[in-house]
Order: C-alpha cells, then sequence, then structure tokens
C-alpha cells in the first residue's frame, strides 16, 4: 500500500515560493489574478464575515495593476450591500427604505401553497417573513431554485394581500456568478508554464496559503488533497487532523459550491429530501457536503440516515419513500484526532475518534480516500499568502468545471493495469482518487502523448492506492473479515 518511491523528499529543496513565481502566475494567468495582502485588505472587511471567493469578487473591483486598493471605493461599496451591522437590515426596512444587500441567503419553494420564499439568515430575515413574486422568479427562471445562493438582492417590506400582516418582498435578484464560464482550454494553457513544483505552490497560493510556511513536500501535497473532492463527482473522504490545521476554513471559505455543517443536528430530511415539504436537501445543491468537527454531529434517525447514506456513497442515489434522490455531491467526513509526542496517532485505530453512528465497517467502506491530518502543519500568521495569485472565485469556478471533464477518465483507463480479480470499491476508489488528482495537479493532459508517466504514478495512481488502503485497513481493524490487501495496480509502459 505505501508508494514505491517517496518523492516528498527528493523534492524538498524546491519549497521557496519565490518572488518569480509570484510574477509568472500573474504573466500566465493575466486578469484572473489578484494581489493579495491580508495586513492591508483584511481590515477593509472587519465586521463583515464573507467568504473567500466574496472577499476576491469585491477586491478586484477596487483594486489597480500595481495592487492597490481603492479603499474608499470599496469601503463605500461594503456600507451600501454589506452593512456592518446585520441587526440594522431589519430596522430599516421596518422604517420603508428599499435595501440592496449582497449576501448568501436560502429558497424553499412551498409547490402546496404556490409559495417562493426567501431567506437570509444573516441578516435575521426567515422563511416565513421573505416572498419572491412571480415577476422576479420569472426574469431569473433556473437561478431561484431550492437551496442556498449568493447574490444582490433589492427587497422592501410589503404588506400581505389581507392588509393584515407584512412580508419582506424580493424586488430584483442579480446571480453572483461573476464568470459564467470557464475556458478550459486558457486554463490548461496556463498550467503548461509551471513545473510540477511550481504548479503545487500556485494551487497553495490560490488557497490563500503561503508555500513556505510547509516544510516538506508531503505536507503540501497531503494540504492539496482537500481539494480533490473540489473536482471529483462523488468523491468521498475521510479527514483526521489534529486542531487549527485549516480544515474548516479549505471547505467553508474557498467554494460557494460547497456546504460545511458545523455541529449541530442533521437529518435525513436535511441531507437528502423532506417528505413534509417535498424539497431536497443540501447534498443536492452542492459540489460538496464536508462534515467538520464530526464528533460534535448529532444524527438524527440513526438507522434511517445509515441506510440513505449506504445507498448514496455507494450508488450516487437512494430512495426515501418513494422518492429516488440522485446527486453528484461528494462528502467529507472532518475529526479531530489526538497525537503523541512525535505527531503520530496515539491509536492506530483511527476510526474510533468517530461518532458511534459511523463506525460501522460497512458504512466506512464506501469512502474511498483518507486524509492523514497529522502531517498537515498548524497554520499561522507566516502561512497567509502575500502576492500576485490567481483569485478565489476564478479558481473555485475552475475546479467546479474540472468535475465534468470526462477525458482523464479515459487517460486512467489507458494508463492503468490492474488484478483482474479486483474488488469493486477498491478499484472505483483508486479511479475516482487518481482522476481526481490529474485533474488537480496535471489538468494539462488531455492526450496520452501529454502524459510523464513517471509523475502520473507518483502523485496520482501511487497516492490513490495508500489512501484506500488506509480505509480498508482501517475497516478491517473495526471488522477483521475485511481484507487488508490491496489488489495491484500498476501504470502500463513506466518502465
Amino acid at each position: 500500500m505505501l508508494q514505491k518511491k517517496s518523492f516528498y523528499v527528493t523534492y524538498n529543496k524546491y519549497l521557496h515560493m519565490t518572488e518569480e513565481l509570484s510574477n509568472k502566475i500573474r504573466q500566465a494567468f493575466g486578469t484572473q489574478t489578484i494581489y493579495k495582502d491580508s495586513a492591508t485588505s483584511g481590515s477593509l472587511f472587519d465586521g463583515r464575515t464573507l467568504p473567500s471567493f466574496v472577499k476576491d469578487f469585491l477586491l478586484k473591483k477596487y483594486i489597480n495593476s500595481n495592487g492597490e486598493v481603492d479603499k474608499g471605493g470599496l469601503t463605500n461599496f461594503l456600507d451600501k450591500v454589506i452593512p456592518r451591522h446585520t441587526s440594522e437590515v431589519k430596522d430599516r426596512l421596518g422604517c420603508g427604505e428599499e435595501l440592496t444587500l449582497l449576501t448568501r441567503f436560502e429558497i424553499y419553494i412551498d409547490l402546496v401553497k404556490g409559495v417562493r420564499r426567501f431567506a437570509i439568515p444573516d441578516m435575521g430575515i426567515k422563511l416565513k417573513e421573505g416572498i419572491i413574486p412571480d415577476y422576479v422568479y420569472n426574469k431569473h427562471q433556473g437561478e431561484l431554485v431550492d437551496g442556498e445562493k449568493w447574490g444582490i438582492i433589492k427587497m422592501c417590506v410589503m404588506p400581505d394581500d389581507d392588509g393584515k400582516k407584512n412580508h419582506v418582498e424580493m424586488l430584483d435578484f442579480k446571480p453572483f456568478k461573476p464568470y459564467k464560464s470557464i475556458d478550459m482550454s486558457y486554463y490548461r494553457d496556463a498550467r503548461k508554464q509551471f513545473t510540477t513544483i511550481e504548479w503545487i505552490d500556485v494551487l497553495l497560493s490560490a488557497m490563500e496559503y503561503n508555500a513556505d510556511g510547509f516544510s516538506t513536500m508531503k505536507e503540501k501535497v497531503e494540504f492539496l488533497t482537500r481539494l480533490l473532492i473540489f473536482v471529483e463527482p462523488r468523491l468521498n473522504v475521510i479527514e483526521l487532523a489534529p486542531k487549527g490545521t485549516g480544515k474548516s476554513y479549505v471547505f467553508g471559505n474557498l467554494s460557494k459550491y460547497g456546504w460545511l455543517v458545523s455541529g449541530g443536528k442533521v437529518s435525513r430530511a436535511k441531507l437528502f429530501y423532506d417528505k413534509q415539504k417535498q424539497q431536497t436537501g443540501i447534498v443536492k445543491n452542492h459540489d460538496f457536503t464536508a462534515f467538520d468537527e464530526i464528533q460534535t454531529i448529532v444524527f438524527q434517525e440513526r438507522s434511517e440516515i445509515q441506510a440513505a447514506l449506504k445507498a448514496y456513497l455507494e450508488q450516487g442515489k437512494t430512495t426515501i419513500d418513494n422518492f429516488e434522490f440522485i446527486a453528484d455531491c461528494g462528502l467529507m467526513l472532518m475529526g479531530n484526532i489526538d497525537l503523541d509526542d512525535n505527531r503520530r496517532p496515539m491509536s492506530r485505530k483511527y476510526f474510533d475518534k468517530l461518532p458511534e453512528s459511523f463506525r460501522e465497517s460497512a458504512l466506512l467502506d464506501r469512502f474511498h480516500c483518507f486524509i492523514e491530518g497529522w502531517y498537515l502543519p498548524r497554520i499561522n500568521k507566516e502561512m497567509i499568502f502575500k502576492g500576485w495569485t490567481v483569485n478565489v472565485e476564478y479558481f473555485s469556478e475552475a475546479l467546479h468545471t474540472l468535475r465534468t471533464q470526462t477525458i482523464y477518465g479515459q487517460l486512467f483507463d489507458e494508463l492503468v493495469g490492474y488484478e483482474k480479480q479486483a474488488d469493486n470499491r477498491d478499484f472505483n476508489a483508486v479511479k475516482r482518487i487518481t482522476v481526481a488528482s490529474m485533474k488537480l495537479l496535471f489538468p494539462h493532459w488531455t492526450s496520452i502523448e501529454d502524459v510523464n508517466r513517471e509523475e502520473f504514478d507518483t502523485y496520482c495512481l501511487q497516492p490513490a492506492i495508500h489512501r484506500r488502503g488506509i480505509i480498508k485497513e482501517q475497516c478491517h481493524n473495526i471488522d477483521p473479515e475485511f481484507k487488508v490487501q490491496m489488489p495491484n495496480f500498476w501504470t502500463i509502459g513506466n518502465n
């Protein structure tokens, strides 16, 4: 299960992110780059909790070619569309003002009553208070659908038809989607301008981390493994790591296509399908759903949610009563793990740290990939990137677009040999992880002639075998009937 060779030590001399590389990023990606300086720009967003993809969108509107921010212009815009004190929103609406806000909001379509509702949780506006009128919905068909959205909303308080109550009415809407589509040929051409070692640092900088903050190549690659779930549909991952390694930040800030669940109660209705409301859950509307602090999450209706999870993790679909739920969302379990003085797990039974509802081998065997979070450094101020890099909104859109690119699966079929008696789950897991690694690290490989077989074996195939092997080993620790041995996989033509 271990990799044939360790590239982590070999390339340690290339660890440092140079100013030349930062400039190279700017040249390769052109207008899709942004100058990051948390010390300068961070104070501009004080009092406003915004994900990085929104911050970068706003900064790009007020930054010049030298990386200097028009602080006055940006502050004025923020004061108009993102009030520093969210409590004032309802007060101003109550005073008869029309407000335009850039915000996260939720939509619920009530088919029984024929009403479309919206809520802005961060502003204190509840689902029962917000109404989307027909003229707004018809103007934006296909955009105002069930689920969580980001956008610019114009709204005011209006009386109900009976004149006895008021409601908050959406007057207009503009989706937060700076990029209607991504030109993947442009993205691939940019990738070609970097070596693999450089590209790893480019990816870290796009995640807003300074490559110099990582001590070894292993730390870098382990950290980037978190992005695999961004690029590959229905990739299911488990990460156990000590606190302070940036789990929440990566999955809550880098993409509007993901959903982060942090503690609390989770039901089958919330995840998959609510029978009463006839509404699909969060898994339907996102590329990935990440469960942070998994030990603190309470799964209601334990037997029902386990059955739904088993079916979904295996096939991407599950049946709830007569409703067949189908999605491409990947699931991520993230938990803490106790380490010894050498920063290694105190117990070899990693899954003992999962909640009881997840400590079942038949369920865990349906996960593909394990991230050894104890190899990751604790995040500190020096690890925050400063310089020119790809802006987060563009980067997240590129990762989202890569999910539907099928050429990498075809390349896997041409490149990989395997035991014909290989277990289906092992094969599917290795293929998904390998394909995701190609998308992330080698998006410019679009034909078999493009592939460097040695790099493919080192960065894609062998890590996939290793990460799936950990899942098997841990399932064996729970149930000895599970085999530990991975089937053989090899890169064809790699001598």
